[in-house]
């Protein structure tokens, strides 16, 4: 696909925000696709952050459909904000295809020992992961996140979606329109911290709440 490619009109707004920090971010381990790692204190606080936040812009039972990477992680940071806003997480969708970059033979791996092996594992001007040998290119992640924003461009009303640090900077990069980060192939938007909030309104990123956790990937 052509990753720079433009989107067609998407109706409503998307509210797009990463999970809060858990036991893996804490301690320096790849998630990845990992079906759960749970959050930490620290982690519910950002979530508590983020639903504060967007009950501040939206109020009480706002028009949006709750949408989530099936990730415990995803889902339990889901589930405060929709308490902060009066709306039901039972109701909430989840797509495989929001989860974060599949990490193959990585997955669980601690940063450090990578780096002692010898493996490039983080582009510190990026922000970016390097793929693992086995995992996800970033070409992939921005096509499956692109079909996830086909099939959902006519939904009425708005959408908040919880993910990850790396699929959700590359799900903003694409629907912005932002050029392909050299050495990855796809676009990415710049990291935010966890605990962070951007609203996407045709194209245009604005930010709902900039969290105090830790910066990207």
């Amino acid at each position: 696909m052509d990753s720079n490619a433009q989107m067609p009109p998407r109706k409503g707004r998307d509210f797009i925000a990463r999970h809060g920090e858990t036991v893996f971010n804490v301690v320096g381990r790849l998630q990845g696709d990992h079906a759960h790692t749970p959050l930490t204190r620290a982690g519910f606080a950002q979530a508590e952050e983020m639903g504060r936040a967007l009950r501040k812009n939206l109020g009480t039972k706002p028009a949006l459909t709750l949408w989530a990477s099936p990730t415990g992680r995803a889902l339990q940071t889901l589930a405060v904000i929709a308490e902060h806003l009066d709306l039901d997480w039972h109701k909430a969708q989840t797509d495989s295809r929001l989860v974060e970059i599949e990490t193959g033979a990585w997955g669980g791996r601690y940063y450090a020992d990578l780096a002692a092996e010898g493996a490039r594992v983080v582009d510190r001007t990026a922000g970016l992961l390097f793929p693992a040998p086995d995992g996800e290119t970033y070409p992939e992640i921005a096509a499956r996140v692109s079909g996830w924003l086909a099939d959902t461009a006519d939904d009425d009303g708005d959408r908040l979606v919880i993910m990850h640090g790396i699929s959700s900077r590359v799900l903003r990069g694409v629907m912005t329109g932002a050029a392909d980060v050299p050495g990855f192939d796809a676009p990415a938007a710049p990291g935010l911290p966890q605990g962070s909030v951007v609203m996407i309104d045709r194209g245009i990123e604005s930010v709902v709440h900039l969290g105090l956790g830790h910066a990207p990937a």
